[in-house]
């Protein structure tokens, strides 16, 4: 009793050094301290809206459709499917490692016959428990870094989720627009069947030529073939779109209406993106585990210690007990030990400057889709003006036309003008809706309201 009283206070005292593992923030301090540190701007350079970031984003375009679209695409998306796969398979191998900072128990037995040498049968059986306590935390620390790993996957996750949102919106809002460039190019085919029509009659009776009608029938095929192109842009949306929110690409989905105008949102700080954005927290938590496999594999100099416990019968009347406890060092490894230190040395530093790496894009990005807002609303009215005087012009040279002022190449010349611009206007209101769904995307903002804390929820 008194060996397993010693023992056993052994073991707890030792064990306890085992609870000093770091803590997250001192995992991930050089990212924050270091040479590598990112350190953000007051503001954004880029022209911008003070305010905090908007989540549930995707109910500001007000469009039912897009939102059932977004719904279906969580519930059948594959490649999201494997993202969440990828969290389960986190979580199972940090349970794990887990198991090994408990002792394993397991039940024998043993029968021997001696009964040819004139002696009794003998017969042992029972438990027996094997522990190897974590004296130094080399395991937790292992435990830890695979925790990380988990939490980096559900952030991964959630950056998958966020991101399959942001591409069903933006193919959806390609179908809308291709639709109505397709919808906008029959009426021109209309436009050049009429005047064709025109055109040979005016042949007919004296008062045209057959060059204006050679020219006429060029034009109708010109508008058909623009026509069939903008049709077929139209059904690679549809299966493109059906693809996303995991239906067979059979092009019958129907587009709805197109948003031309949108309301200013908030930015944010630059500071906030790196607290939001959940690729960001992924490469943090994979800094916090490359430092907890760092400093595991350091521990491997020490040495451990391993207790086992035996109890059950021998033969049937007698029980007996035993119990051993060692201590082993390493003392020659042929370099394996160093080596693993190195390898999880460089791992943590390739993990660190993947962080810095991903901060800048995310900067990057965040400040590409500011300063694009800007440009693309004066790019609109531009196009808006453009628009409304080639049509101008063009029902001019018409009128003209009829009255002998003008020439079919006039015509021409103004009603290419008018469409290029009609369909550039079409372009860029769709472009506008585009970027603007990316600069939610690369401020962090969720596109609804129940993973806007979610970060907080995986640490606790």
């Amino acid at each position: 009793m008194k060996k397993v009283i010693f023992y056993s206070t052994f073991a707890l005292f030792f064990t306890g050094c085992a609870q000093n593992i770091p803590t997250h923030n001192e995992a991930v301090s050089d990212i924050k301290k270091g040479p590598h540190a990112i350190k953000p701007r007051s503001a954004f350079a880029s022209p911008h809206t003070n305010g905090a970031v908007q989540d549930n984003w995707l109910k500001t375009f007000r469009d039912p459709k897009l939102n059932k679209l977004v719904r279906e695409g969580e519930a059948h998306n594959p490649n999201l499917k494997v993202a969440a796969f990828r969290v389960e398979r986190a979580a199972a191998l940090t349970k794990l490692t887990e198991s090994e900072l408990k002792p394993t128990i397991n039940i024998a037995g043993f029968y021997h016959d001696n009964n040819n040498a004139g002696a009794n049968e003998v017969s042992f059986g029972g438990l027996g428990t094997s522990w190897e306590p974590d004296v130094w935390g080399r395991v937790g620390n292992l435990v830890s870094a695979d925790q990380a790993l988990t939490r980096s996957q559900i952030a991964d996750y959630e950056f998958a989720r966020q991101s399959l949102a942001a591409q069903i919106a933006t193919v959806w809002f390609q179908l809308n627009a291709n639709s109505k460039i397709y919808e906008f190019n029959k009426e021109i085919v209309k436009i050049q069947e009429k005047g064709l029509f025109v055109l040979n009659k005016r042949e007919e009776i004296g008062q045209g030529n057959k060059r204006d009608v050679h020219l006429s029938k060029a034009l109708v095929a010109s508008a058909e073939d623009s026509a069939r192109a903008s049709l077929a842009a139209k059904e690679r949306s549809q299966r493109a779109l059906e693809v996303l929110i995991g239906r067979y690409p059979s092009a019958r989905i129907t587009a709805k209406y197109f948003y031309r105008t949108l309301p200013k949102i908030p930015s944010g700080l630059p500071a906030q993106i790196l607290e939001r954005r959940p690729d960001l927290i992924a490469a943090e938590e994979r800094v916090a585990a490359a430092f907890h496999q760092k400093i595991s594999a350091k521990l491997l100099h020490l040495p451990n210690v391993r207790l086992k416990l035996g109890l059950g019968p021998n033969s049937i009347n007698d029980a007996i007990t035993s119990l051993t406890a060692g201590i082993f060092a390493p003392l020659y490894t042929g370099g394996a030990i160093e080596a693993q230190v190195a390898t999880a040395t460089a791992e943590q530093k390739a993990a660190i400057a993947s962080y810095a790496w991903t901060a800048l894009r995310a900067f990057q990005e965040v400040e590409d889709r500011l300063a694009a807002e800007k440009h693309m609303a004066v790019r609109y009215t531009y196009i808006s003006t453009m628009v409304k005087e080639y049509k101008t012009a063009y029902d001019m040279t018409i009128e003209k036309y009829r009255i002998g002022e003008s020439t079919v190449l006039d015509i021409l010349v103004i009603q290419g003008k008018w469409i290029k611009a009609e369909i550039a206007k079409l372009q860029i209101a769709k472009e506008r809706l585009i970027n603007r769904v990316n600069l939610h995307l690369a401020l962090g903002g969720s596109f609804d309201t129940r993973h806007a804390n979610y970060k907080l929820k995986q640490r606790q």
